[in-house]
């Protein structure tokens, strides 16, 4: 095109967009920009303001700035319709519109699920998966979620060829999974232990291998617990998702239960022993009231009488010291008593002296 015929092109658009419907079609826009914003101002912030929670103002707080561009560029894009465009530069131009909106409303999706995750970690009753130490991952995941959906959307809007981009996201998904497939492993199982929350940080649990103490963190990766020596055991959280946990601090009561083994010698009156063991149990201040502490008789064994003190304690953490204390003050008492606590003894018996 030379310039004299782009001047008489620029001059006829300039003249249609004076005297054709161009203005009008942006000045309808505009009002029905405001109308949608004036019903988001006080229709729907006016019902957000009588609930409860501060989540759904927010959200409609969020809505005035994509909603208000989203009508103004469809206002223009059909405000150029009427300059007569042709067929193939009006649609890449709707293309280009259908991009910009599709931007407006991902940082949104972006924003309201941030809000949403933000408000579900100060539920935890309602949402127990979703914490402070799970927000980054779950929120990560949101906008994983965002992005694709806006990449399938704008495919759609440029016809792209999807069965590439397709094919690519599987084969790079395979990859993934198989190079991290113990992270997975880990982040999967964290998942799982805080929704279904075998344990919580705080409680006492006891590992299958032998390891207690205290759970301080769990994370995503691993749970880490202290133990009363102040060494901090990390465990990924794969294991403890497969493995057998004994939660002390978990049941109708954190109180905890302790055994006190002892054996007295054969010959010794049960009845005496037995008292003195109650005594004992409810003379200690570590030992709780209720339930009252029991004595039990289990066993004659091989060198003694063997009954089991049992008492409950408060807490777990004070499992150590409660026994500590009930041990020494048994044997002072039994002491005190004149109660022999036996030892194993072996009898030999040499059926024919050595000649010499």
């Amino acid at each position: 095109m030379d310039i004299p015929a782009l001047l008489a092109w620029l001059l006829i658009r300039i003249d249609q967009i004076w005297h054709g419907r161009f203005f009008a079609v942006i000045i309808l826009a505009f009002v029905v920009a405001k109308v949608l914003n004036w019903v988001v101002s006080t229709v729907l912030k006016g019902a957000a303001a009588r609930t409860k929670t501060l989540l759904d103002d927010r959200l409609v707080a969020l809505l005035h700035g994509p909603l208000m561009k989203s009508v103004m560029l469809v206002g223009l894009l059909v405000a150029l319709q009427t300059l007569g465009w042709e067929k193939e530069s009006y649609g890449l131009l709707t293309q280009v519109v259908n991009t910009l909106i599709l931007f407006f409303w991902t940082g949104f999706a972006f924003k309201a699920s941030a809000l949403i995750l933000k408000a579900a970690c100060k539920s935890p009753k309602r949402f127990q998966a979703i914490t402070d130490s799970t927000y980054p991952f779950f929120d990560t995941i949101g906008k994983l979620a965002v992005v694709a959906l806006m990449v399938w959307v704008m495919i759609g809007i440029w016809n792209w060829n999807a069965t590439g981009w397709l094919a690519s996201a599987g084969v790079v998904g395979i990859a993934i999974s198989f190079a991290a497939k113990d992270t997975l492993a880990n982040l999967f199982a964290g998942i799982l232990i805080i929704a279904d929350a075998p344990y919580r940080v705080g409680d006492y649990i006891v590992l299958e291998t032998g390891e207690r103490g205290e759970v301080v963190h769990i994370g995503l990766r691993s749970t880490r617990m202290l133990t009363r020596d102040d060494v901090e055991i990390i465990v990924p959280n794969g294991v403890m998702g497969n493995a057998k946990v004994y939660n002390e601090t978990a049941g109708p009561s954190v109180k905890g239960r302790i055994r006190v083994k002892v054996s007295v010698a054969y010959g010794t009156d049960v009845e005496q022993v037995r008292n003195i063991l109650l005594d004992v149990a409810q003379a200690e201040a570590l030992v709780c009231e209720e339930p009252a502490p029991r004595v039990r008789f289990r066993n004659f064994g091989a060198s003694g009488l063997d009954l089991e003190l049992l008492g409950w304690i408060e807490k777990p953490v004070l499992r150590g010291r409660a026994i500590d204390s009930l041990n020494e003050t048994v044997y002072r008492k039994f002491a005190d008593a004149g109660i022999e606590i036996p030892f194993p003894k072996q009898d030999v018996y040499v059926r024919k002296m050595p000649e010499a």
